[in-house]
Order: C-alpha cells, then sequence, then structure tokens
C-alpha cells in the first residue's frame, strides 16, 4: 500500500509531504496505481521546482520508493494549486482503487 501523508501548518499552508510504500495492485511493471501516483507526485515536484518560486527540498529512496518533499518557507500561490490538484488526482485514485492500494492523510505540523 501506498500511504501519502500531506503536511500543513496552523495557517493551512502546505509545508511538505511523503509518499511511502507501494501500492501492490499488480506485478511490479504493471502496477497502474503505483505509476499513476508516482506520475502524480513526481510530476507535482518537478512543476513546483519548474514554474514556482516556492523553496522546494525533495529527497527519494529508490530502494524504497519512498519521496520526502518539505517546502522550508512554505509554497505560494502556484505551488499550492499545484499541491491541490495532485490531491485531487490521488483521491481520484483512491476512489476508484480503494484504500487498500492507496491512503490519504492530512496533519498539522
Amino acid at each position: 500500500m501506498t500511504h501519502i501523508t500531506i503536511y500543513r501548518n496552523q495557517e493551512d499552508v502546505f509545508t511538505g509531504f511523503c509518499c511511502e510504500g507501494h501500492a501492490g495492485y499488480a506485478d511490479a511493471g504493471e502496477d497502474i496505481v503505483c505509476a499513476g501516483i508516482s506520475t502524480l507526485v513526481i510530476n507535482t515536484i518537478n512543476s513546483i521546482e519548474a514554474l514556482t518560486v516556492t523553496k522546494i527540498l525533495a529527497d527519494a529512496d529508490e530502494g524504497d520508493g519512498s519521496i520526502y518533499v518539505n517546502f522550508p518557507s512554505g509554497c505560494d500561490k502556484q505551488a499550492k494549486l499545484l499541491v491541490d490538484a495532485m490531491i485531487l488526482g490521488l483521491q481520484g485514485i483512491q476512489t476508484n482503487y480503494g484504500k487498500k492500494f492507496l491512503t490519504l492523510d492530512f496533519k498539522e505540523v
């Protein structure tokens, strides 16, 4: 199962997110759920870096597939929109394939 945690501060500003685990929907190389999740997460990171002024710190572990993202100064409106779009896509995957393969948590930090 893939577990994604989205972090927000008390002002409801995104401070980062982490993505851990493999969906386990199908065998490696054929897992469309894992591919969809990865595409949304990686495209969001790349888009924030390329299209916004938000400072982003990202770290990935190829061994276990985990990705950790931190916005040390919070995120601007454009980055917020991109994270909101990622969340919308992830919620769509969760709705279509179930919480057995993807869980989303929101935590205040």
